[in-house]
């Protein structure tokens, strides 16, 4: 494979999983001056993008890790991370000493920190990156990203990250990354089972969705999250929030799973994870986390929102 022209200051990036988030991530790291390598994916329409702007496109992660000091993984979870570095043609298949690996997806903190343990007696370093924001912001180059890092490993991973992060805050090493990205959906996704059970109740007593947000929005209670999910509830519009219901029950069994691995008590955190089971059990699962709403309002015998949607025309 041949890259372009290197620089002495910019490191050789790859990234695997060009899809909503990571075609704006990669795109800024492009923009700030790295030579970049993407792997191919089923939609090609990211791929072909990257690579009009002058990415080089790999067939396989062994290919991108032979030509590579720094990847970047952007993938589903924890099962997806392992084959990409484990898999046949995978990264460890071809990597050597000095490349450093910074998985930016929602995975499992024992996961990373096995990586990480492994990985360092082979002399390649890996780093949790996990992040904060949209996919808007991830074409802006705003989110934030949550680093588990060794020292050494920090200081040279921190100029890519920072190509699509202008908030980087270093919480600790391998795998504190993914328990503090864990820990924060667990507060969001805890607020959407809160909004999609309180507007049910309230439904129940004759308090329709207009009225109780005429109380929260504005108010002690309101927040960034609370008017993206209400943006479903309101108004109808299923794209409010793009995260799926089967990424949110993912991300709930990674968060008690966490809990039990650590010893924690963890009563709440189990109730959610259920509700967001229980959601796509129903077959929501592909359905935004504000369809919540409609889930919650189909088991208490309410209308969901398109249904009240036509009812009022």
């Amino acid at each position: 494979m041949r890259f372009g022209r290197r620089t002495m200051t910019k490191a050789r990036v790859g990234f695997i999983g060009v899809g909503l988030m990571g075609h704006g991530m990669a795109k800024n790291i492009l923009a700030k001056g790295f030579p970049l390598a993407v792997m191919g994916h089923r939609n090609r329409a990211p791929v072909d993008d990257l690579v009009a702007r002058g990415a080089t496109e790999v067939k396989s992660p062994a290919e991108m890790a032979a030509a590579c000091d720094i990847i970047v993984l952007c993938v589903t979870g924890a099962p997806q991370v392992s084959e990409v570095l484990r898999g046949e043609k995978g990264i460890l298949s071809t990597a050597k000493p000095g490349l450093h690996i910074i998985d930016t997806s929602t995975s499992e903190p024992t996961l990373t920190m096995a990586l990480a343990a492994e990985l360092k007696e082979r002399g390649i370093f890996f780093c949790d990156a996990p992040l904060g924001g949209t996919p808007v912001q991830a074409e802006e180059g705003t989110l934030s990203a949550m680093v588990g890092a060794e020292d050494s490993a920090f200081a040279v991973v921190e100029p890519a990250i920072a190509a699509f992060a202008s908030r980087i805050v270093r919480v600790g090493a391998p795998g504190a990354g993914h328990t503090m990205k864990l820990v924060n959906n667990f507060l969001s996704l805890g607020y959407g089972a809160i909004y999609a059970e309180a507007l049910a109740i309230a439904a129940k007593a004759g308090v329709t969705a207009p009225v109780f947000d005429s109380v929260i929005r504005g108010g002690r209670m309101d927040c960034g999250f609370y008017q993206t999910f209400m943006g479903y509830a309101l108004e109808g519009n299923a794209e409010s929030h793009r995260f799926t219901i089967t990424n949110a029950h993912k991300d709930m069994r990674y968060v008690t799973n966490l809990a039990t691995n650590t010893g924690a008590v963890a009563f709440i955190s189990a109730t959610v994870k259920n509700l967001y089971a229980t959601a796509e059990g129903l077959g929501a699962g592909a359905q935004n986390v504000p369809l919540l709403v409609d889930v919650m309002a189909r088991i208490n015998g309410l209308p969901t929102v398109p249904e009240r949607k036509a009812a009022a025309e």
